[in-house]
């Protein structure tokens, strides 16, 4: 593979890998999607503000996947990091944002072992996502009202869905100026 193809890919988003998943409906506000259970490697960070936690995390796991981890392995970047927001209580009460970095599938089976503490392997069991697109820069102020608004629609649908959290995802390098591609989710419940 030439190097100006690897940088494209890691400026885009495009021809890296990513969670396998079938389209079980659309409409016009939201996707349904049945994900097939994968590996993760992910981090937790307790913080008031998206943008700080976010940045915290991503420099967690871009150093695991340059070679921090035990095997001293370099692991190829996938899409999307997807981020589980866990809101607190109260309007001053930490949030819980677990970042993660979908696991290669050629190291699906045994991923590398985390040299840091806070870096950790984990799987996402087979779900179902309901799932809103929306393009541009996204800013904290975006993730939330396209939170909203896919909860909004699901309630309209009928459709339950975990309330308690929500899944933002990021499909492209922050270099990339055009052409972006952002998502919220919410997980389908019983």
């Amino acid at each position: 593979m030439s190097a100006l193809k690897v940088i494209y890919q890691g400026f885009t988003g495009r021809g890296l890998e990513a969670p396998k998943f079938a389209k079980v409906t659309s409409t016009d506000d939201f996707e349904e999607r049945l994900y097939e259970a994968a590996a993760w490697t992910s981090t937790t960070i307790a913080g008031t503000e998206y943008k700080p936690a976010i940045s915290t995390g991503f420099r967690r796991l871009f150093n695991y996947i340059s070679g921090s981890n035990v095997e001293q392995a370099k692991v190829a970047m996938t899409v999307p990091v997807l981020t589980k927001v866990e809101p607190g209580d109260g309007p001053f009460c930490e949030t819980n944002f677990t970042v993660s970095f979908f696991v290669p599938f050629a190291h699906q089976t045994n991923p590398p072992e985390p040299s840091e503490t806070n870096v950790f392997n984990n799987t996402l069991p087979e779900m179902t996502a309901y799932v809103r697109s929306f393009g541009g820069f996204a800013s904290e102020k975006d993730w939330t009202d396209n939170a909203e608004a896919l909860a909004k629609s699901l309630d309209n649908a009928g459709k339950n869905y975990h309330k308690e959290f929500y899944y933002t995802a990021g499909y492209n390098s922050p270099f990339q100026p055009i052409g972006r591609h952002n998502e919220v989710w919410f997980i389908k419940s019983d």
